[in-house]
């Protein structure tokens, strides 16, 4: 519908930015133009916020909007890319187990992070809650990928249904960490499984940022090798793809940016599944559109599921996990019904 249509990456772009402003400028306390316009003002000038109002502004509201956007940016462009690599529309991060082992590292941090090392905790400081959440979606994704191959050929079902013992054996980990800590921690631990923004930092957002810009550049690199493997393995080795290479390159890419994602802001469903699809329908299955367009429709979905989480039970919030999940699951599910994609034919991976 929207395939040649060369304004449409410029109505995402302007739809992103109303609705960062509207995420900023609304809530419990309400911030005007004037607000930020003066708040920066004072910022560059190396002054201190002038008003209650300009501080929430920088030391909150941004840092929350800024981190919500890198985030759905990050999960959509993680389910083009698993889309791409196994040639199917219903697999997501969520679903291989990627998301489901992060959230295991995260919680061995949450609970027994007493327990490390001294210099370990010194020398990682920060660092060490994403880096065990990445070595756990390392692992669970991994090993589902490693149980689902038959020989040269991944069977999606396969695949789908090795995700989900992973990610009963990944959840079941992260509940005898809860059954085993103390209140706080096991708090800490449920309210981090539904997702939130509410501890969101600049030096989340810087690191954050600098992996996504990072991986973004490493994934555009990867959108002809994509286009090719939908033709199907033996057809991209004889254009020159190393379809195994590939596949190896992407899942680790994959795993990094999910991984780092999914340790500063909670398990996160349904964004990396409903959006590479909805855009598939919209302009094709050219990866060089889908990741910019998935970049930017990722990060105006999730910005704007996190301003819901916030006004509606303002001043109180839901965790945007919850928000995420109740739009995305019907959505997905009338899609399916709607374009009949769940079909009996191409069910594997060659």
């Amino acid at each position: 519908m929207l395939r040649n249509k060369s304004y449409f990456f410029g109505l995402l772009a302007f739809l992103l930015f109303i609705v960062m402003i509207a995420a900023i400028a609304f809530g419990a306390v309400p911030v005007t133009p004037r607000q930020m316009l003066s708040a920066f003002a004072h910022f560059f000038k190396g002054e201190e916020p002038a008003s209650i109002y300009e501080a929430v502004f920088l030391q909150l509201r941004l840092p929350r909007v800024l981190l919500c956007a890198i985030t759905g940016a990050i999960l959509a462009v993680s389910g083009v890319l698993m889309q791409g690599l196994f040639r199917n529309p219903i697999v997501e991060p969520g679903l291989v187990g990627t998301s489901a082992g992060a959230a295991l590292g995260a919680s061995i941090v949450f609970v027994w992070a007493s327990a490390f090392n001294s210099t370990v905790k010194a020398v990682l400081g920060p660092l060490l809650m994403p880096l065990m959440a990445f070595l756990g979606a390392w692992a669970a994704t991994y090993l589902v990928y490693v149980l689902s191959g038959r020989g040269k050929r991944i069977s999606v079902l396969s695949l789908l249904l090795t995700g989900i013992a992973v990610n009963a054996i990944c959840l079941s980990g992260t509940g005898f960490l809860s059954y085993i800590a103390r209140d706080p921690q096991a708090r800490s631990i449920t309210f981090w499984n539904l997702g939130s923004f509410s501890g969101a930092s600049w030096w989340q957002v810087a690191t954050l940022g600098v992996l996504a810009a990072v991986a973004f550049l490493i994934a555009g690199r990867y959108a002809k090798q994509l286009n090719a493997l939908l033709l199907g393995e033996d057809e991209a080795a004889y254009l020159g793809v190393d379809p195994r290479r590939l596949r190896k390159r992407v899942l680790l890419l994959n795993t990094a940016m999910v991984s780092v994602a999914t340790a500063f802001t909670g398990v996160i469903s349904f964004v990396g599944l409903v959006v590479p699809h909805v855009l598939r329908l919209l302009i094709g299955s050219d990866n060089k559109r889908l990741l910019p367009a998935a970049m930017l429709s990722g990060a105006l979905l999730l910005t704007l599921a996190d301003a819901c989480a916030r006004w509606l039970l303002a001043p109180a919030e839901l965790p945007v996990g919850i928000i995420t999940s109740v739009l995305g699951a019907p959505v997905f599910i009338v899609l399916l019904k709607k374009f009949n994609v769940l079909q009996e034919k191409g069910g594997g991976h060659d």
